[in-house]
């Protein structure tokens, strides 16, 4: 499978959310950066992290800054990733962005993600500037020292160089069916 490499273009997509509502970074092209996140249910990390996700889009979206999750799972061994629990996920955990569902798989696969969560941040052209995992320390928020996606974020904002441009990306592997 072939994984984006820093300076590559964003692929593109068209899917369902959980609003009913099909996605594609054209309806986000007057935000400055898109942050393309494959998630899901089930992963004991991507739970860990899910307080971070809502924390990050309301920390960063008048700045610009739009976080994007994508389901890739294959719900049929997986069922918790279904789009009937991600509806129900995300209102018990009051998700504040996009939560699309990849059914094909095509997304994933274009953008070559392998994790949940795995993060791929575009800057205003599209071009891929950061990508890996979100910080240092999955399961104690308080204890993280290193804050890669926000580093990347702010880095982006300000018109500068990302400091560390990849990471490599921790948690459940992505359900391929």
């Amino acid at each position: 499978m072939k994984k984006l490499r820093i300076g590559d273009p964003a692929p593109g997509f068209r899917l369902l959310g959980i609003d009913g509502k099909y996605y594609g970074l054209e309806d986000f092209k007057d935000e400055k950066v898109v942050i393309v996140m494959f998630s899901c249910n089930h992963c004991p990390t991507v739970k860990a992290y899910e307080s971070r996700f809502v924390e990050l889009q309301r920390d960063y979206k008048d700045e610009g800054a739009v976080l994007i999750a994508i389901n890739s799972n294959d719900d049929k061994k997986y069922p918790e990733d279904s789009f009937q629990n991600m509806e129900i996920r995300a209102k018990e955990r009051s998700f504040d962005f996009p939560y699309l569902r990849d059914e094909s798989q095509a997304v994933a696969r274009a953008y070559g993600a392998e994790r949940t969560p795995e993060v791929f941040v575009f800057d205003g052209k599209r071009i891929l500037r950061y990508h890996g995992r979100i910080d240092d320390n999955v399961y104690e928020p308080y204890q993280v020292r290193q804050r890669y996606l926000r580093d990347a974020l702010d880095a982006i904002l300000e018109g500068k160089e990302v400091p560390l441009k990849e990471t490599e990306p921790v948690g459940c592997t992505i359900k391929w069916k």
